[in-house]
């Protein structure tokens, strides 16, 4: 139920065609009808050719596409090129990303043989590192000598 002074749509006068505007569609409607069964008569051989030409201009051209024409200046075609135009064996542009690739992977290599050679900061550290490592270990070593030498000492005084 409408609230006050909106109306809906269903109370409104209804638009009737005059009887001559009708005549004049219909006249219309049968010349196009005349003109075009003429002309298909007498182009009844190329008529897929021509058909499909036509519906394809037909749907490019359609609004104010076919008042103006206007081209995408950012829309990049596709050329498609033949096997004998492209050039293997000329080098290739790697893109941005396939360049950094390429450069992390050298600047990997050239750390790790730095690294095997000790030069760099990391290497240090870990040779310290082990040599402190490795001094505790014969450490440990002799002294665990020392307490079985020790030990079969005083086995043999108390075997005496």
């Amino acid at each position: 139920m409408p609230r006050g002074g909106k109306k809906g749509h269903k109370g409104r006068g209804k638009q009737f065609s005059n009887p001559e505007e009708i005549d004049r569609q219909m006249r219309v409607q049968r010349e196009m009808e005349a003109n075009g069964g003429a002309e298909k008569e007498t182009s009844s051989g190329s008529e897929d050719e021509s058909s499909s030409d036509e519906d394809y201009e037909s749907k490019k051209k359609s609004g104010v596409e076919g008042l103006i024409e206007i081209e995408n200046p950012n829309r990049v075609s596709q050329k498609s090129k033949k096997v004998a135009e492209i050039d293997v064996s000329a080098p290739r542009e790697l893109s941005r990303r396939e360049r950094e690739e390429i450069e992390k992977q050298k600047a990997k290599e050239r750390y790790m043989k730095l690294h095997l050679e000790g030069k760099t900061e990391q290497a240090r550290a870990d040779l310290a590192r082990l040599a402190i490592i490795k001094k505790q270990r014969e450490d440990a070593a002799k002294k665990r000598d020392e307490l079985r030498k020790e030990k079969e000492a005083e086995e043999a005084k108390a075997k005496r």
